[in-house]
C-alpha cells in the first residue's frame, strides 16, 4: 500500500495553503491527496474520492516525493507549432477585418498562403486582434450640422439640469411599429433543428410614447392604424391632459411633427404646460426612445411573439405596462 512519507508541520501549512489558494484546479486537487495520503488513506480511497484511477494517485505521490511542491505542478508543454507564419496571421487578421463569414475567410487564406485552417482558429485570430462579430449599425451621422448637434446637445444639458432642480419635467417622443417581421433574426434552437416563423405581410402595431429617462416613466398610445398629424395631434391633447407641472417634450423634426395641422396646437399645448423642443436634423443619438425601442425589439420580446399577430400585440403591450417596473433602462 503506497503512503506518501510523513509530512512536517510545514509542510502541511504549505500543502493548506495551495489547497485552498492555487489558481489551478489540478494543482489544488494533488496537495489535497498528498495531504489525505499523510492522514493515512489509502490510495484506492483517494482514487475514491477524485475519481481518477489509483496509478493517477500514486504518481502524484511519487511527484512530491520527487520534487516537492513543484511537482504539484503541471509540467511545461512546448503544445503544437503554430499553422501560420506571422505574416500569414496579419493576412488571416486582415481578411477577418474585411469579410462578413468565416467561410470566406477560410477559403481566401488558403488561396494565400495553401493552408486551410479551421473556423475555431479564425475565431481565435479574430478574439486576439480585438475583432468581435457584432451588427452593423446605420447612421446618419455624416449627414447632420456637426454644429447644430452640439448645440442641441447642449441645451438639452440645460433643460436636465432644470429637471434636477425640480423647475421643470422632459419628456422624450417618438413612434415605433412593430410587425410579424422579427427585428432579431437569432433564437436559441435545439441542436439539428431550425425554428421558422412565417413570412408575410402583417398588420401593424404602432406605439407612440413619451419617455422620461430620470424616474422611466413611460406614456404611451398604441394603434393598428397608420400615423399622421391627426393621430400626432391627438396623442399630445391627451398627454396635455395629464401632466401636473411644466413638461419639455423632446422630439425629432418628421413631417407628422411639424405640419401646419400640429403647428397650431402648440399655443393651446403651451396654456397647459407642455412646450415643445424640436431636435437638430439626423440626431437620433439625442432622442433615449430609440434606444427604448432596441431594447423591446431586441431584447425583450419573446420569439413566440411572432408566433401571430394576436401574441404579438400581447407580448408588447405587457412589455409597455411594465417599463419602469419589471422593464427598466439605466440612462444615467
Amino acid at each position: 500500500m503506497r503512503y506518501v512519507s510523513p509530512l512536517t508541520e510545514d509542510e502541511r501549512a504549505g500543502l493548506n495553503d495551495i489547497m485552498n489558494n492555487a489558481r489551478s484546479s489540478r494543482t489544488r486537487r494533488r496537495a489535497h491527496a498528498v495531504l489525505l495520503s499523510d492522514r493515512g488513506y489509502k490510495t484506492d480511497d483517494i482514487a475514491d474520492i477524485f475519481q481518477v484511477g489509483r496509478n493517477t494517485v500514486t504518481s502524484w505521490i511519487d511527484a512530491w516525493e520527487r520534487s516537492g511542491y513543484s511537482g504539484l505542478h503541471d509540467r511545461a508543454r512546448s503544445g503544437r507549432p503554430p499553422i501560420l507564419t506571422a505574416d500569414e496571421k496579419k493576412t488571416a487578421e486582415e481578411l477577418i477585418e474585411n469579410s462578413r463569414s468565416p467561410r470566406t475567410v477560410i477559403q481566401k487564406l488558403s488561396e494565400i498562403t495553401g493552408k486551410v485552417v479551421s473556423s475555431s482558429t479564425i475565431r481565435r485570430l479574430a478574439l486576439g486582434a480585438g475583432l468581435i462579430w457584432k451588427r452593423i449599425r446605420k447612421t446618419v451621422r455624416p449627414k447632420r450640422n456637426k454644429n447644430d448637434y452640439e448645440r442641441a446637445k447642449k441645451e438639452i444639458g440645460e433643460l436636465r439640469e432644470w429637471q434636477e432642480l425640480g423647475e421643470t419635467d422632459i419628456y422624450y417622443f417618438d413612434e415605433s411599429g412593430f410587425d410579424l417581421q422579427p427585428s432579431v433574426p437569432y433564437a436559441r434552437q435545439p441542436r439539428g433543428e431550425t425554428l421558422e416563423v412565417p413570412s408575410f405581410r402583417s398588420p401593424r402595431l404602432n406605439v407612440l410614447g413619451f419617455l422620461n429617462t430620470e424616474n422611466n416613466e413611460f406614456y404611451c398610445l398604441t394603434f393598428e392604424c397608420s400615423v399622421d398629424s391627426d393621430i400626432v395631434v391627438a396623442c399630445f391633447d391627451r398627454f396635455s391632459e395629464i401632466i401636473t407641472e411644466k413638461t419639455v417634450v423632446i422630439l425629432d423634426s418628421a413631417s407628422c411633427h411639424t405640419s401646419g395641422k400640429f403647428a397650431e396646437n402648440i399655443g393651446k399645448w403651451e396654456k397647459k404646460g407642455l412646450f415643445i423642443k424640436y431636435l437638430t436634423a439626423y440626431s437620433p443619438e439625442l432622442n433615449p426612445v430609440e434606444i427604448l425601442w432596441r431594447f423591446i425589439k431586441y431584447l425583450w420580446l419573446p420569439f413566440s411573439a411572432y408566433t401571430s399577430f394576436d401574441n404579438l400585440v400581447e407580448e408588447v403591450e405587457k412589455i409597455l405596462r411594465g417599463i419602469g417596473s419589471e422593464y427598466v433602462i439605466n440612462f444615467s
